[in-house]
């Protein structure tokens, strides 16, 4: 049954905002029983977010040099990359947002990310491969994808997203430290036994949280994937450019060598091919949604 593009982006940024209701109540929730089964009370949560933070602010505000470093990447010329400038040029203004800075990946694998904390500092880097193989109308699905990152603000998203996950690992990392060196302090609780009983699930909560926001983390990360599909379909208003370009990219089995772990979730698709995994559970791990589930997303729009 077709949809039309806006109650698509609607359900996307609803389905955003659960997602992100969820993870804070979990981080307040685990935060609470970790707290309370060592004697600590809730000042374990701000030590947490205030630690997870500073670990996040070099990210957030240079991590678009430090990835263009990892890659490789080259400042893109004009007249060189004449349809990479002129398409960014045009769906930049028809978004209502600055052009980004133009870079370069010299591979022959087909791939894009974008980049940068806001519309004023954005960067989207395309790989040789993907500005030769594709079609213009279909470069222009990919480029408006990465835009639509960028005007959705998913880079300030996912620093928040990466506070909470950090949070999550630093309370459960401390939790267990103060335990193996004997840091409970007893309460009244311990005497009728919800002291015990905190300890216990405090101590299942330090080994299967990290776990969790790993997944809540990844979800939040899949869910904007389809968010940017929708935007920019909404924005060339041919949901078929991308689709087409999703289906090239999916067919390309070549590993994009300037990808690392912690960069994969950037791209357009995931960059190492041979990490697909079919069954669901194993969905759960990816950065990305699956393409054809993309593809069929757009094509019934």
């Amino acid at each position: 049954m077709a949809t039309s593009i806006t109650s698509q982006i609607r359900s996307n940024v609803t389905k955003t905002y659960v997602f992100m209701a969820g993870f804070v109540a979990f981080v307040i929730f685990a935060a609470y029983v970790m707290g309370n089964a060592l004697g600590y009370g809730n000042s374990w949560m701000f030590w947490a977010v205030v630690l997870s933070s500073v670990s996040s602010f070099a990210s957030y505000y240079w991590g678009d040099k430090i990835v263009l470093a990892m890659s490789g990447a080259r400042p893109a010329d004009r007249k060189r990359d004449f349809d990479f400038f002129t398409v960014a040029e045009n769906l930049a203004i028809a978004a209502n947002i600055p052009k980004p800075r133009l870079y370069i990946i010299e591979d022959t694998a087909m791939n894009a990310f974008a980049t940068g904390r806001d519309p004023q500092h954005a960067v989207v880097c395309a790989t040789t491969g993907l500005l030769t193989r594709l079609e213009r109308r279909e470069l222009e699905g990919v480029i408006a994808h990465e835009l639509s990152h960028i005007k959705n603000f998913d880079t300030r998203l996912m620093a928040v997203v990466a506070v909470l996950a950090g949070s999550i690992a630093f309370l459960a990392d401390m939790f267990m430290r103060s335990l193996w060196w004997g840091g409970h302090r007893r309460s009244r609780d311990d005497d009728r036994g919800l002291g015990q009983i905190l300890l216990l699930v405090g101590i299942v909560l330090a080994i299967i949280s990290p776990i969790i926001a790993t997944l809540i983390q990844l979800a939040v990360s899949r869910r904007r994937e389809y968010l940017a599909d929708a935007s920019a379909a909404y924005l060339t208003r041919y949901p078929e450019g991308l689709a087409k370009a999703l289906e090239k990219l999916g067919k390309d089995k070549e590993v994009l060598e300037a990808a690392t772990n912690a960069t994969a979730h950037l791209y357009v698709t995931n960059p190492f091919k041979g990490k697909n995994f079919g069954t669901w559970f194993a969905g759960l791990f990816n950065t990305h949604p699956p393409i054809g589930e993309r593809v069929k997303t757009l094509r019934a729009m």
